[in-house]
């Protein structure tokens, strides 16, 4: 099997409120092959401009680093107030800012939680909005060559994004991506390589990032943890992708903190139709080996507060661990 770059994702390192340019330092002084700017720390009197994407493009090839970029959206409502939002705008200014830097996808990531919000519109209409907005988009990104890599977060399913594709005639290889972020697929109740397999021929960019999933009282608890020592397979998920047309890079992502899922209650339960009983069991078979690992010691649930103490050992490791992963694949 060829083998895949390995680099990093930005908001890994946020606690250390580097320049983009310090971030690609540290990614090539600690073998990381290229970096995701989820976010981009502007120094005073810098800006976005056409000199700086430049200077940037020129600074990561000359080290051997690919780019990814972020800043796309694909939900057309302000999430706090409910009202519409243009998200076009906003999508064309990434799109473009990407082509210039020479990246063919950009991410996005609206940062909703929908399902944990009992007040707000149905997973039907969001995607009905979507689809709208998404197609109507569809001229512009085609023309700029770039893909909108929708990440795997707290808001959609594989199965309904998989929906979204096909209302808005988005095929594989188009102008609708996914961004894998394979940790947080358990926090949608979803098998991680069972999800990475629905998404597999959409997938243009990665978030390769490990975690854990206890149940308790409240349901499930879904955390982060660092690669290699949590419970997603991620050699199983990199193999997936080492079939795809479309070779992604694998961006590391990690952080701390965890997430409730409240599977015990009926509402909540119901806005997960897709939810099989196999799929179900593996869930459970994964609560299984979390709790042998926590009572273990060789896991643990990292509070958010704590992750600016910890995260660039952490992200060190996590890199040697997915490299050590690519690399056993390909031998």
């Amino acid at each position: 099997m060829p083998s895949f770059k390995v680099g990093i994702d930005s908001y890994s390192l946020k606690p250390l409120n580097l320049s983009p340019f310090e971030l690609l330092d540290w990614a090539a002084m600690n073998g990381a092959e290229g970096v995701q700017f989820s976010e981009v720390n502007l120094g005073p009197g810098q800006a976005l401009d056409k000199t700086f994407l430049d200077e940037l493009r020129t600074y990561a090839a000359g080290n051997n680093l690919y780019l990814e970029w972020g800043g796309g959206e694909h939900i057309p409502l302000d999430l706090t107030t409910g009202r519409p939002k243009d998200i076009a705008a906003t999508n064309r200014l990434a799109a473009e800012q990407a082509r210039r830097l020479g990246v063919t996808s950009i991410r996005s990531c609206s940062g909703g939680l929908m399902r944990w919000k009992k007040d707000g519109p149905s997973t039907e209409e969001f995607l009905r909005l979507m689809a709208r907005a998404l197609l109507a988009e569809r001229p512009m990104f085609e023309d700029l060559g770039v893909t909108l890599a929708i990440e795997t977060h707290f808001e959609f399913t594989t199965f309904e994004l998989r929906r979204l594709f096909e209302m808005c005639e988005a095929p594989p290889g188009g102008y609708l991506g996914i961004c894998l972020d394979t940790m947080n697929l358990l926090t949608m109740l979803e098998d991680p390589v069972r999800g990475t397999e629905r998404l597999l021929p959409w997938v243009v960019t990665t978030h390769i990032k490990d975690g854990g999933l206890l149940l308790g009282a409240d349901g499930f608890r879904s955390f982060t943890a660092e690669a290699g020592a949590g419970v997603v397979d991620l050699e199983a998920i990199i193999g997936r992708l080492g079939t795809s047309r479309r070779r992604p890079n694998l961006s590391l992502e990690d952080h701390g903190g965890d997430f409730v899922i409240p599977v015990f209650d009926p509402e909540f339960r119901a806005g997960f139709p897709d939810l099989t009983v196999p799929e179900l069991v593996d869930l459970l078979r994964l609560a299984v080996r979390t709790r042998t690992l926590v009572e273990a010691r060789q896991l643990a649930v990292l509070d958010r507060a704590r992750w600016p103490q910890v995260c660039e050992r952490r992200v060190k490791r996590g890199l040697r661990a997915v490299k050590q992963i690519v690399s056993g694949l390909a031998g």
